[in-house]
């Protein structure tokens, strides 16, 4: 087994081109795709948003719709069985916890690349993550290229 090849890896998924050139690269790490693991993370409703005031949409039901677009998406771009975790609230947080518990070897995930003002006011996910991660973050540079697509 090459010693680079890993038990369990993590991949972050924003809806974002960029964050779908994540998977193959994570791919090269794993014998088979049944050990990749996926995840969403979903904002908390605002609760000025009239589906939170009027209690129109549950949280149960965002997660299971994201967790079916994902399901499909994932399977249209050829990755067959891929566990996916969908989970609501701070990214950085829930992506470094949902590592820790499933124990991932190895999380990648893309850089945006946002800078000053935005970065300070959005705050980078990808920064948070590495921080607080109990494993390796694999951060992948975007490119102006990748951006534009």
């Amino acid at each position: 087994m090459n010693w680079l090849k890993k038990d369990s890896v993590l991949v972050p998924i924003d809806f974002s081109d960029i964050s779908y050139q994540a998977i193959p690269i994570a791919k090269m790490y794993i014998e088979e795709t049944s050990v990749l693991k996926i995840i969403h993370v979903l904002s908390p409703l605002h609760p000025a948003d009239p589906a939170a005031m009027w209690d129109t949409l549950k949280d149960d039901e965002r997660k299971q719709k994201v967790q079916s677009f994902l399901r499909k998406k994932i399977y249209d771009l050829g990755y067959g069985a891929v566990d996916i975790e969908v989970t609501i609230g701070d990214p950085g947080t829930k992506i470094s916890d949902y590592a820790a518990e499933i124990e991932a070897d190895l999380i990648v995930m893309p850089s945006h690349g946002e800078r000053g003002l935005r970065q300070i006011l959005i705050g980078s996910v990808a920064e948070r993550v590495v921080r607080q991660a109990h494993c390796p973050v694999l951060v992948l540079k975007s490119s102006a290229k990748a951006k534009k697509d």
